[in-house]
């Protein structure tokens, strides 16, 4: 089979297609032809230098991904050869404090397809079968596979962390981003309204066209200026944000008195102003969050199903195109999701 490896650490000149052999099957797991994966901004962490994740070299890149079932235990009841699935991405220990009171998200022991062992940058791939999910009807494989970390994690702040009712108003930063849009779209097909940020117009108009209520360009305009006067100087419920220091200020100043702000990501940097007085005063929650157990993936699936929602693709590419994909990717001209055909 084909695969993408990375060989060491740096630019694409680490990242290589490469022949090498199908995984053997094991007890319990399944072997799936995959179709497709979408990249994620880990995949240019893992091969720029992947610090502080254990994993070794060469390694399969991806964390996403939709397939078939090729074979699996003839026991198996949920699954079969021939079925459309797509991947969860997280590799649990089932018996760790969390894992044992359904916290699967959180096991001190958890593997990531991509990060900690081969990913789905790859023909063929052999995980657990509880790690499988039926695809949606109605997707393509390239829109399913973007369900498994974008959507995922979107899901998981909006509605376990955030809490969300569809009552109430959500800002979403960067959109155009993969966590960004899924949230935007999830958020609205619950009813909620949704104010978004860009630093582009073209994006930000690529979002009201889709449904966002307004849009604010971080570039040219004061965000928190822009969303209490959106608010009638009232302020957001909730902000979703994975871009960091950059936009910590805004995000601050945009929440209504008790509102939450849930964080993924820190692209701009770690380091933001705490502003404990904010905090406190008008106490606020801030939340972190990373992708999603088994059971809301489940869920996710069924929202999905049930709304007709369908990830935004921006671009696909052949495996042997790699390179191009990852830097499309690093260079956030993106609106929406990246795919990698596989076969």
């Amino acid at each position: 089979m084909k695969a993408v490896f990375i060989t060491g650490h740096g630019g694409n000149e680490v990242v290589e297609v490469r022949d090498c052999e199908r995984p053997a099957r094991q007890p319990g797991e399944a072997l799936v032809r995959l179709h497709a994966a979408t990249l994620n901004q880990v995949d240019l962490y893992m091969r720029n230098s992947g610090a502080g994740i254990t994993h070794r070299l060469p390694q399969i890149m991806g964390l996403d991904g939709a397939g078939i079932v090729e074979e699996i235990d003839p026991d198996e009841k949920l699954l079969s050869p021939g079925q459309r699935v797509v991947v969860y991405p997280g590799i649990t220990c089932g018996r760790c404090e969390f894992c044992q009171r359904g916290e699967g998200v959180l096991c001190t022991k958890m593997q990531l397809l991509g990060e900690h062992r081969d990913g789905t940058f790859a023909q063929w791939i052999s995980v657990p079968a509880r790690n499988l999910f039926p695809m949606p009807p109605g997707l393509g494989f390239v829109q399913a596979a973007a369900l498994g970390v974008n959507h995922l994690t979107a899901w998981r702040m909006l509605f376990t962390k955030a809490r969300l009712r569809p009552w109430e108003t959500v800002l979403v930063f960067g959109i155009g981003g993969g966590v960004s849009l899924a949230a935007m779209q999830l958020a609205k097909a619950y009813g909620a309204r949704v104010i978004v940020t860009s630093r582009e117009d073209t994006k930000l108009e690529r979002a009201l066209a889709m449904g966002a209520d307004h849009g604010i360009n971080g570039k040219t305009q004061d965000v928190a200026k822009a969303v209490l006067s959106h608010t009638g100087g009232r302020g957001v419920d909730v902000v979703i944000e994975n871009v960091g220091e950059a936009v910590w200020p805004s995000a601050m100043k945009s929440l209504v008195r008790g509102g939450r702000l849930v964080t993924c990501g820190a692209t701009t940097g770690d380091q933001p102003p705490a502003d404990l007085r904010r905090i406190f005063i008008r106490q606020l929650q801030i939340l972190g969050s990373t992708l999603g157990d088994l059971s809301e993936f489940r869920d996710l699936l069924a929202f999905v199903e049930q709304r007709g929602i369908v990830p935004v693709i921006d671009s696909e590419f052949a495996i042997d195109r790699v390179h191009e994909a990852l830097s499309r990717l690093e260079s956030g001209v993106q609106f929406g999701k990246i795919g990698l055909d596989l076969r």
